[in-house]
This record gives C-alpha cells, sequence and structure tokens, in this order.
C-alpha cells in the first residue's frame, strides 16, 4: 500500500470535471485541485501539439513531397521512421520514473520544439526525416510520462476521467489540428506548420514549467526504478503487466488489419471520392473523441475492469457485423463509426487501467505497453493488405474478431485475482 494516499471530496457528482480537483488533498506534492486541473490542461495542449506533430504527414504527403523535391515515397518512408518512434520510447519508461515525469516532459517538448524550427528553417529532407523522428520521440516520450503522473495523482476510482480528458488531443489532432495545418500550408505554405508547431510547442513548455512543480512524484519507490535492464525485468516477471502487453499488442494488431483496408472497401464497394473519403476519415476523428467523452463520463462509475472486457466484447461483435451492414454505404459508415467509437472507449479504458498495474513503475509499464501497442499496429498494417486480398470485407472483419479474442484471454488470464492497491 503507497505509504502516502491522495483523497478526493467531491461536492456533487453531477457537476463537471472542475470539482473532480477541488478538494484534492495533496500531502505528497502540495499541490492544489485548482494546480491539478492546470496541469492536466496543460499536458493536454502539448500533448495536441504532438499528436499533430505525428499525423499531419499522412494527409499531406503530396504536399511535403513537392515541397522537399523527393518522391512519394520518400514521404512514406518519413511516416514510417516516425512510427518506430514507438518502440524507441520503451528506452525512456525507466528514465522518467528514476528521474521525474516532468523532466522527461519537458524534454519530450524540447524535441518538438528543437525539430520543429529546424526543418522550418532548413527544408530539407535529411533534415525533416530527423525532425519528424524528435517529434514522434517526444510523443513516446511525453505518453507514458504524463499517464504515469496522473496515476500518481489521481485516485484508481477517478482514473478514467483524468485519461480519457488526456486523451480528448488524439481526436483533436484530426478534428482541429490537421485541419489548421491545412489552412497554415493554404495561405503561408508547406513550411509554415513547422514553424507554428514550434511555437505552440515553446508555449506549451513554458505552461508544464508554471503549472507541473518540481516536487512531483518520481516512482512510488525510487529504489525500484533501478536501471533500465532491472525496471523491464521487474515489469516483465508480473503476470498482470504480460497480460496487458498481450491485449495492448493484440487488439492494435486487429484494428489496424481494418484500418489499413477501410478506405480500399469504401472506394472498391461504392465507387467513394477522394473528398467523400476524407469526410469519412474526419468521421473516425469523430468516433475517437465520443469514445474518449464515453471513458471521461462512465468508465469509473462502472468500473475500469468491466469497461475494458465489455468494450473488447463491443468491439468484437462490431467487427462480425461489418460484412452484414456493409451492404450499402450508410450502413458501412455506420458500421465502422460503431467499431472506431468501440475501440477507442476500450483503448482508453485500459491506459487508465494499467497506469495502476504497476504502480512503484508506472512510466516503465506504460512505455512498454505503448510499445507493444505499436508493435502490433505495425503487424496489423502488415497483415491487412493480404487479409484483404484472400476474402475482402469478410476475412478481415473474422481476422480482427478472432485476434482481438486473443487480446480478450490475455487480459483474462492476467488480470484473474488482480485488485488495485
Amino acid at each position: 500500500m503507497r505509504s502516502v494516499k491522495l483523497r478526493v471530496r467531491y461536492i456533487s457528482e453531477d457537476l463537471t470535471m472542475l470539482p473532480t480537483f477541488h478538494k484534492l488533498s495533496a500531502a505528497n506534492s502540495g499541490n492544489t485541485g485548482r494546480n491539478m486541473l492546470r496541469s492536466i490542461i496543460a499536458a493536454s495542449l502539448c500533448r495536441l501539439l504532438l499528436n499533430t506533430a505525428r499525423r499531419f504527414a499522412y494527409p499531406f504527403a503530396p504536399v511535403l513531397s513537392r515541397g522537399l523535391g523527393v518522391p512519394l515515397t520518400a514521404v512514406t518512408s518519413l511516416i514510417a521512421v516516425n512510427q518506430a518512434t514507438g518502440l524507441a520510447g520503451m528506452f525512456f519508461g525507466p528514465l522518467a520514473d528514476r528521474f521525474g515525469y516532468r523532466l522527461m516532459m519537458l524534454a519530450a517538448m524540447g524535441m518538438l520544439v528543437a525539430g520543429m524550427l529546424t526543418s522550418g528553417f532548413l527544408p530539407y529532407y535529411g533534415v525533416v526525416m530527423v525532425s519528424l523522428f524528435l517529434a514522434g520521440l517526444g510523443k513516446n516520450i511525453f505518453d507514458p510520462s504524463i499517464q504515469a503522473y496522473a496515476g500518481a495523482r489521481i485516485p484508481f476510482e477517478r482514473r478514467g476521467l483524468i485519461i480519457g480528458v488526456l486523451e480528448f488531443s488524439w481526436a483533436g489532432s484530426t478534428l482541429i489540428g490537421v485541419p489548421l495545418i491545412g489552412l497554415l500550408i493554404d495561405r503561408f505554405g508547406w513550411r509554415s506548420p513547422f514553424f507554428a508547431l514550434a511555437a505552440g510547442g515553446l508555449i506549451g513548455l513554458l505552461a508544464l514549467i508554471l503549472t507541473i512543480d518540481r516536487n512531483h512524484p518520481k516512482s512510488t519507490n525510487i529504489r525500484s526504478a533501478g536501471n533500465m535492464w532491472t525496471a523491464w525485468h521487474r515489469v516483465l516477471r508480473r503476470r498482470e503487466a504480460i497480460g496487458a502487453l498481450g491485449f495492448g499488442f493484440f487488439i492494435s494488431v486487429a484494428n489496424d488489419n481494418l484500418f489499413v483496408v477501410y478506405g480500399v472497401w469504401l472506394v472498391d464497394s461504392f465507387s467513394l471520392t477522394i473528398v467523400a473519403l476524407g469526410l469519412g476519415t474526419g468521421m473516425i476523428g469523430l468516433a475517437e473523441l465520443l469514445g474518449e467523452v464515453m471513458t471521461a463520463a462512465l468508465a469509473d462509475k462502472i468500473g475500469l475492469k468491466f469497461a475494458v472486457g465489455g468494450g473488447l466484447i463491443a468491439s468484437m461483435l462490431g467487427y462480425l457485423i461489418l460484412p452484414f451492414v456493409g451492404m450499402n454505404l450508410t450502413g458501412a459508415l455506420a458500421g465502422l463509426f460503431i467499431v472506431f467509437l468501440v475501440f477507442e472507449f476500450t483503448m482508453v479504458c485500459f491506459l487508465s487501467l494499467s497506469t495502476e498495474l504497476i504502480p512503484a513503475q508506472r512510466a516503465t509499464m506504460m512505455s512498454i505497453l505503448l510499445a507493444a501497442a505499436g508493435l502490433g499496429r505495425v503487424i496489423g498494417a502488415l497483415i491487412g493488405g493480404p487479409v484483404w486480398l484472400a476474402g475482402g470485407i469478410t476475412a478481415t472483419a473474422v481476422t480482427s474478431a478472432l485476434i482481438s479474442g486473443l487480446g480478450l484471454a490475455f487480459l483474462v488470464w492476467g488480470l484473474r485475482g488482480w485488485r488495485p492497491a
């Protein structure tokens, strides 16, 4: 049991998020509830910038190709390098547990600012590749650090609310960040997003400095953090950690198996135009946002374990009904909306739950988990094309449901008998 506990008093269960922090007793940090709220707002702004920096190259790959004077395939290589940072991020989790979450969050934002500013002034292919790598690495350092920070500060009974709020920035990057990047490119040219993201990163960095105090917790027990290899060993010998890693890996494989071919399905089956396909992608962003809102509103009330298990079962059913509801465009879009909404709800609830699995090494646990999920997305992208060619949407749907079933098996095995500390 932790030597120091945080207590939260709520004025009313019907009030919004602000009262959640109103009476936060912070004996181990000195933070008031209002300061905690400011920290979450600042972190959400930073995550919005990091997520936008990671995602904007996808829709604007042709623009970057022309601006850099390289083939489109070279830009897709930039994207692949950015994705690879998900695996690199696991090396920084033990550092966050050992030296503090604040330091790693500041370092992550520094990487974003340095990378974006360098690309703005030196618009060369090699420079942009390194810059996007730094931005992607910054995201994969920042995410486990802020999740661990929230886990150390917020009682488990309200963890779903806070992680759900933090995850708004993922959908926000699609619904707000990427459209703003498009406006900047249209008005000021293809280099302008780099300068804008650098300026935003500086604002985010300053906000973190002002809102996150130097005395925030590191790991629950600094001696348990150890060196990198010891930290990994301590996590990987725990059954609940192995179960969580298997869950994160397999549900990511399943989702990306569909994600990489849904556009082909819609174009081939319903002759969608590029504009209409873009609107469909915006619909997925809306589904992600709604999934995050559902997590913030419902997860703590129904219990995180129940929310994750029930969400995954609903996700499996969503995959299986796609071939049946996808006989017409309306049904196909509705089916995709439900699948991505339920998946986002499940994933965010799962991240909330995972922050409590290894309290002594939260950042290490979360960084390895995000690396496992990233590897799952890579595998899902690799198998998605062959599965689609083998049997169309039916094969894709069944494969995703079966792979999700493997994730459910890992979850049940890993969390059997587990209770939060």
